[in-house]
């Protein structure tokens, strides 16, 4: 395959290196990715600024832009052919439950499915063990595969979180939904040097529900979590009901 890979650690990140180098041991795989760390970015695009380009001695390609605008350059611009598939990861930690809302990572194969393509985002839980990251790319290149052959909906991407475990130790894959988390805690109010208030985010909110069938649940017992997610973010359940009420305002 032709797979188009980005990230949302930056194009020096440990994690995007080692699946660059699971992946193109069968594949033609392009990379480009932000020059620097753009964690929490989601969906967001850069209108403001001119995006520019810098290709690196490893034929690595970063862009002074977000996740999103990696992919969207890439596929217009700097892709010699289209993609057959765009990969995003490994993220250095977990994406799991809402932490997707917020993700460049999943932002990043989002863009790839709006843009018409399939697309896969791969998350290291814990990253602090090198070899780790190995398993990790070697896991979610079998997954990847095997897309070839089970293509992913129109509207689909896959959402892949790794556990902080060695190959045999992993006890296998589990099909999961997005779990939730309590509401996070209040930001952190402090002085800069020159003595005037900043602002920082405090710590994420902690599991809220982590249910057999969960990323969270699947994580905790040693399982690698694949979750379908939709880009298509109409709530479908809920049509009928507002019709029925916006029925009764009079116009």
């Amino acid at each position: 395959m032709r797979i188009l890979l980005s990230n949302d650690d930056g194009v020096f990140a440990e994690g995007l290196r080692t699946l660059y180098q699971a992946l193109s041991l069968q594949n033609e795989v392009t990379v480009i990715a932000p020059d620097r760390n753009c964690s929490g970015a989601s969906n967001s695009l850069t209108l403001s600024n001119p995006l520019r380009v810098t290709q690196h001695d490893n034929g690595f390609y970063s862009v002074n832009g977000t996740p999103t605008d990696c992919v969207h350059i890439g596929i217009n611009q700097l892709c010699k052919q289209k993609p057959d598939i765009v990969v995003s990861g490994i993220n250095h930690g977990a994406n799991l439950g809402d932490d997707v809302i917020y993700s460049g990572t999943v932002a990043a194969a989002t863009e790839g499915r709006h843009m018409g393509l399939p697309a896969v985002a791969v998350s290291l839980v814990d990253y602090k063990n090198a070899r780790n990251f190995e398993d990790a790319a070697q896991m979610a290149s079998k997954i990847i595969s095997q897309l070839d052959s089970h293509p992913l909906a129109n509207d689909q991407i896959l959402n892949i979180n790794v556990p902080p475990l060695g190959k045999h130790d992993i006890k296998g894959i589990q099909t999961t939904r997005c779990g939730r988390r309590h509401q996070a805690e209040t930001m952190v109010k402090t002085l800069d040097p020159f003595g005037r208030d900043i602002y920082w985010y405090g710590p994420v909110g902690g599991i809220k529900d982590s249910t057999e069938g969960t990323d969270f649940a699947a994580i905790s017992n040693g399982f690698v979590s694949v979750t379908p997610l939709t880009v298509d973010m109409t709530a479908y359940k809920s049509i009928k009901q507002l019709e029925h009420w916006l029925a009764e305002i009079e116009i």
